[in-house]
């Protein structure tokens, strides 16, 4: 059964669903069923992908990982999200962009920050 806020992908067309209506027993995309993303927050690779953020003047600023991820055609940054009690925040990232964003938000406010790579899926900041 689905919950609020989860993330699924599709393993033939990568397409990436988010929850907003939960209890269903199943998602289907290319008449297969999609696989429930788990994010990761340990990261070993070299190009790290844990979320990093920061209070800065009214919000805060997210950026993936403590070395800069790559933002090629292939490999970058789809999103990256704040989630809060009431609201779930998103900042969609394009190859070239930088992997960070600014988020009008109250740090107290903040219950996951999490992004997701495009080839290494989901990865959420430790709180």
């Amino acid at each position: 059964m689905t919950n609020l806020r989860e993330l699924y992908v599709c393993s033939v067309c990568g397409n990436v669903v988010e929850v907003v209506n939960p209890g269903a027993p199943a998602l289907v995309c290319c008449s297969k069923p999609m696989n429930k993303l788990e994010a990761g927050v340990v990261d070993a690779s070299l190009e790290k992908h844990v979320p990093v953020y920061e209070v800065v003047d009214s919000g805060i600023k997210v950026k993936v990982g403590s070395v800069v991820h790559p933002m090629e055609e292939k490999h970058f940054i789809r999103f990256i999200e704040v989630l809060t009690k009431n609201q779930v925040l998103r900042a969609e990232l394009s190859p070239g962009q930088a992997p960070e964003a600014f988020f009008m938000v109250n740090v107290d406010d903040v219950v996951e920050v999490r992004e997701y790579c495009t080839i290494h899926g989901l990865w959420k900041a430790g709180k």
